[in-house]
């Protein structure tokens, strides 16, 4: 069982064959090589803490009124043009963003959260979020936060998006 790993083929003893080796078996085995793990598969990877990315490192300030004010429209925006696939309302008017702010560096950290957190889209929904805040001009960087405190429910709804699903 699992002879490749080792680079021999099976030799199979039975009562026929005891002992014998068929020629076949003899040339093959000569001519692989011993499996050997790569130097990737060490330990090293689960214990390592994780690196630091940019979008980790990335700091919003204090919260500036004034650039929060000129970009909140706009960040709006921009948010309503993502949805929930599953739910044909923008996370916006669902109720899922809790803070927009924006710092004097005009770097914008937007606090939103899931219906729930087994929600199948919690990876794809912040991506876009950011990418789609960030693409707005003037916007110098984004990190979206995903919070839980708050927990969501269906009053954070909009009027419109409980009258579209048909809370009324």
């Amino acid at each position: 069982m699992f002879s490749f790993l080792a680079g021999k083929k099976d030799q199979v003893e039975d009562s026929s064959a005891a002992g014998a080796v068929s020629a076949t078996a003899d040339a093959s085995s000569t001519s692989q090589t011993p499996f050997t793990a790569p130097d990737a598969w060490t330990s090293e990877a689960l214990t390592s803490p994780k690196p630091e990315t940019r979008h980790d490192a990335l700091q919003v300030g204090p919260l500036d009124t004034e650039q929060t004010a000129e970009f909140q429209g706009k960040i709006v925006e921009a948010i309503k043009t993502v949805y929930d696939p599953e739910i044909p309302v923008d996370i916006y008017e669902l109720g899922l963003i809790y803070d927009i702010i924006v710092d004097a560096e005009k770097r914008a950290l937007i606090n939103m959260t899931l219906t729930s957190p087994a929600c199948p889209s919690a990876q794809q929904l912040p991506l876009e979020v950011g990418f789609k805040v960030k693409a707005i001009p003037g916007i110098t960087d984004a990190k979206v936060e995903i919070v839980w405190e708050p927990a969501w429910t269906k009053e954070r709804m909009s009027e419109a998006a409980k009258l579209t699903l048909g809370f009324f």
